[in-house]
């Protein structure tokens, strides 16, 4: 998904805003989804306390409005192969970020990327077997990238997952 391209923006609404507007309920729905995505729309409607037909309408308009872009399975970087992850900052030449994004998404281990405002103009979160790797990723792929001026590159020694919050602690 590419939500930095004009043509994937939503129209802005009434009030001049382009997010969706969400109630509560939408709000939960989401959250129970976030927590786990392959659960029943019985259990999904049990959990906010609706109708199943309601929770289903519901969770159809969000996916349709853009809200719910896709179901994704949690990974474990580290039992996946990729126990190597580093925060790489970039600085790339003015006006050239369309290019350089493009580019950057075809080059392998990078799993997120976003444009920042502050002294970097770039932030991507890599994943790679190991050092070599990684070393091979920044300095031979993004270096080779037309409009790349610059990277430093943050080792992540250790992560966690944020807490879950109250509702999504339920099993």
């Amino acid at each position: 998904m590419d939500q930095l391209s004009p043509e994937n923006l939503p129209p802005p609404g009434p009030d001049g805003r382009s997010a969706a507007p969400l109630d509560d309920l939408d709000r939960a729905i989401l959250r129970e989804l976030r927590a786990d995505g392959r659960m029943s729309m019985r259990t999904l409607a049990e959990r906010v306390r609706v109708s199943r037909s309601n929770a289903y309408a519901r969770v159809e308009r969000l996916i349709a409005d853009g809200v719910i872009t896709g179901f994704t399975a949690q990974v474990d970087p580290v039992r996946a192969g990729l126990g190597t992850a580093a925060y790489v900052m970039v600085n790339i030449e003015q006006n050239s970020w369309r290019k350089v994004s493009a580019l950057l998404r075809e080059v392998p281990h990078i799993e997120h990327l976003a444009f920042v405002g502050g002294d970097v103009d770039l932030v991507m979160l890599v994943r790679t077997p190991d050092n070599a790797s990684l070393r091979d990723v920044v300095l031979a792929r993004i270096h080779a990238v037309e409009g790349v001026r610059a990277t430093r590159t943050w080792l992540i020694f250790d992560e966690s997952a944020p807490e879950p919050t109250e509702p999504e602690k339920r099993s």
